[in-house]
This record gives C-alpha cells, sequence and structure tokens, in this order.
C-alpha cells in the first residue's frame, strides 16, 4: 500500500508600488514589453538595489497570519542558476535566514506546518510565439524584480482535497491583508507541489522517500489538484514495479490532461548559494514586528469564529460570506440595518448566500429595504378582515351548502374572495380561521 507524501511551495506576487530592489513600477500586466526597467532589474553591471521596504513587512505580515517565528536578523542570498529570464545569472533570494520560520495552520481538523516565508525578486517572463514561421522565445523583462513572496510547508498532506483546502485559505489570508490580488490567470499566485509516494516500510519507520518530483508553475487549483493525482498514479505504479523514479521538475498540459518532464530537479547546494554583498542585513526590532502584528485586519479565521459566535448562522453561510472580505462587510453592515427591522442573522444571510440581492443592491441599506418589502406587509386589521368574511359568506351561499356537505376545497375560492375584498392585504392565517369559525357555527 503506497501513501501519497505532498509538499507545497506557493509563489504571491506583492502589490507594492515599486520592484523589490529598485524604483521601477512593479506593474507589469499588460503593460506594453520592457517598459518598466532600469539597470538593476536587468542586472547591468554597476548597479547597485536597495530593499523594498512594504515588500518586507507585507511578507512579515503574512507569516504572523500563519503564525510564523518572525526573524528580528535576515539578509538576502544570490541564488545561481542559468536561465534566459533571469539577467544577472541569478536571482536574490533568502536561503538560511529568512524573515518567517516555523508556522502553522490548524483548520480544525488538521495541522499544516509552514516551514518557512521568505521574499525574493521574480524573473522575467518568457513568451513562446512563431517569428517568421519559426519557433522562438521572447524575454519580457517587466516582471523581473518585481516582489516575490514564497511559502514553503512540510511534506504534511496525503491527499488532494486537504492540499487545495489549504491552498484555498492561503489565498484568502493573502486578500484580506491585502498584500496581493492572488489572482492566479495574472500569475500573481502560482502553485508548486513536491509529490511522492510512501511504501510500507518508508511509513512503518516514518521515514520520507528517497526522491521527489516538483510540479512547478501551476495557475489553477483544479489543474494542480489534476497534476498531483496523475503524479501519484504514475508514482505508484513505477514503485509496484520496482523502477527508481529520477528528481526532476515537471509541468502540467491541461490540453492532453498529463504531466512532462522538464528538467533534472537542483538540489540547493547546485544554486552556490551565498549572502548578497550589494545589500545589509535586515534587522528588526520587536517593537516593530508588534506594530506590524497590531496593525492587521482581522483574519478569515478570526472573522468565521466570530460569526459563528454572533449571528449563529450555519457554517455553509459563514464559510461563503468570509471567502471575501468586501463580501464580509456588507453582510455586518446589513445586519447593522438589521436592527430596526429584525429580519434575522438567517434571512440576510440567505438573501445574499441564496437569492445573491447584493448583487442587484450594491449598497447594503437597499438590500436590506427590498427584503422588508418583501417579507414585512401591513395586513388588513382584525375588525376589516372580520367585515369581509361576513361579506362574502352572505354573497356565496352556494359555496356554504358545498362546505356543509363536505366539500372542504372550497375554502380555498373564498379565502380568494375575502383577498378580493381586502385588496389582497388580508392575512391569509386570519382569514382562514375566521372563515372556518363562521362556516361551521
Amino acid at each position: 500500500m503506497y501513501k501519497p507524501v505532498i509538499g507545497l511551495e506557493v509563489h504571491v506576487e506583492l502589490t507594492t508600488q515599486s520592484k523589490m530592489f529598485c524604483g521601477c513600477s512593479a506593474n507589469h500586466f499588460s503593460e506594453k514589453p520592457n517598459t518598466n526597467t532600469c539597470p538593476v532589474c536587468l542586472g547591468l553591471p554597476g548597479a547597485l538595489p536597495f530593499a523594498n521596504r512594504t515588500a518586507i513587512e507585507s511578507t512579515i505580515a503574512f507569516g504572523l497570519a500563519f503564525n510564523c517565528t518572525i526573524a528580528t536578523f535576515s539578509k538576502f542570498d544570490r541564488k545561481h542558476y542559468f536561465y534566459p529570464d533571469l539577467p544577472k545569472a541569478f536571482q536574490t533570494s533568502q536561503y538560511d535566514l529568512p524573515f518567517c520560520e516555523k508556522g502553522s495552520w490548524y483548520n480544525g481538523a488538521k495541522t499544516v506546518r509552514i516551514t518557512r516565508i521568505h521574499l525574493e525578486e521574480d524573473t522575467a517572463k518568457s513568451i513562446h510565439k512563431m517569428l517568421n514561421g519559426k519557433p522562438a522565445t521572447l524575454i519580457d523583462f517587466n516582471r523581473s524584480g518585481v516582489p516575490l513572496m514564497e511559502l514553503v510547508t512540510e511534506p504534511e498532506f496525503d491527499n488532494t482535497d486537504d492540499m487545495i483546502a489549504f491552498l484555498k485559505e492561503v489565498q484568502i489570508v493573502v486578500r484580506y491583508l491585502g498584500i496581493s490580488d492572488a489572482d492566479m490567470e495574472k500569475g500573481s499566485m502560482r502553485l508548486e507541489a513536491n509529490v511522492s509516494v510512501a511504501d510500507e516500510s518508508e511509513q512503518k519507520e516514518g521515514r520520507l522517500p528517497d526522491y521527489k518530483i516538483e510540479l512547478k508553475n501551476i495557475n489553477s487549483f483544479r489543474f494542480l489538484k489534476r497534476a498531483v493525482d496523475i503524479e501519484i498514479a504514475r508514482h505508484t505504479e513505477l514503485r509496484k514495479s520496482g523502477e527508481t523514479i529520477p528528481q526532476e521538475t515537471r509541468g502540467y498540459d491541461e490540453a492532453k490532461d498529463t504531466t512532462f518532464s522538464q528538467r533534472s530537479k537542483e538540489d540547493a547546494q547546485d544554486y552556490r548559494y551565498f549572502p548578497e554583498p550589494d545589500l545589509p542585513p535586515v534587522r528588526l526590532s520587536k517593537s516593530e514586528i508588534a506594530h506590524i502584528k497590531n496593525s492587521m485586519p482581522e483574519l478569515p479565521s478570526e472573522k468565521r469564529t466570530r460569526f459563528k459566535s454572533v449571528y449563529g448562522i450555519s457554517d455553509l453561510y459563514i464559510e461563503v460570506l468570509t471567502a471575501d472580505a468586501s463580501f464580509a462587510d456588507y453582510y455586518e453592515e446589513a445586519m447593522k440595518l438589521d436592527a430596526k427591522y429584525n429580519l434575522g442573522a438567517k434571512s440576510v444571510a440567505s438573501a445574499i448566500v441564496n437569492t445573491k440581492l447584493h448583487e442587484k443592491y450594491p449598497e447594503p441599506a437597499g438590500m436590506i429595504k427590498k427584503l422588508v418589502e418583501l417579507t414585512k406587509v401591513d395586513f388588513a386589521s382584525r375588525a376589516d378582515t372580520e367585515m369581509a368574511v361576513n361579506a362574502v359568506i352572505e354573497q356565496n351561499e352556494k359555496a356554504v351548502v358545498d362546505y356543509k356537505s363536505g366539500n372542504t376545497n372550497v375554502v380555498g375560492f373564498l379565502i380568494g374572495q375575502v383577498q378580493k375584498e381586502l385588496k389582497g392585504k388580508g392575512d391569509v392565517g386570519v382569514v382562514r380561521k375566521k372563515l372556518v369559525e363562521k362556516l361551521e357555527a
């Protein structure tokens, strides 16, 4: 029996005005290629970098959201590899002293240990296209140097459902903190998984397999789930047949629904890490870290707990309402307005989750007003109702006779006649009761 062993790496582009180590605009999406560049992000000789403070603070806030230990002393390192999208032939990243370490996330059933969260610069973007009838790769350096935060988990997952649940929480937390839009279609959040399968002896002894396959740069929860499932099945068959699985990086082809080999996977020593000499170490005081923590908004997990306690609505409603901070704010504003009308927390939640009234009414006040119109009717007085019932009975002698002969279905007809008398303002329950009292008298 083979058991999946899955670890995750999540890359998030941070929303800052400037790049990680220079003053160029960090906005690269849909911009004209190679227009937001300078000697620093192009890796030209003699250019000196300087660190983006906002990016560092955003990374620390993210680390605090996942219960990480925040380093008061950290540094940047050079990670060497040769690729066309890396103009310096190294990436300024972090190796042994990241900003955040040893975090955790708990969803009520499973704890996920977080190894580290570090900060680095993004690479340039490779664009593959046909030029003059021949395949070519062009490089857009607008993305080169954009702040990129990376979260790395321990190999905690043995199924893809738990894996995706955690990744969705990461995306929600990032958006609550306002540090990135985490839009996977734009590449603002990119997913990677390290996958292997453990045999019975490895499971019994608590050992990890001596290999792993990295699925790299996948931009969809659905595609990552599918790619990991494919790899688990492939590894299981290979290990059953006694074959050795080479350590490599693989991609996922959604059109063919298959994974494919990209290159052999490097180990840390292959990158020849060493401290970045052009950037001083980063020192943070405990008061600076406390200030960042105190400036953070209410996190999704905290909001879910509070919604359950304060509003008493179902877990399904809570999950939908807290999936987006603006969505949750809309509901809370609507509930403040509801204090005057007492529609109830469940009714207001249902109007948003089920009826989608918020889409028609961008302001909570408009939705509450509509709900009041739909649920609060000014019924006719009991005196007016009784007068209308008496009039209808006098005018419909045949229906009265039919009722007394056992045809109780005529009550529906008589209720309709009473509603005509009252111009639709009759309380149906009261009308029915009065009619039956008169008919059986």
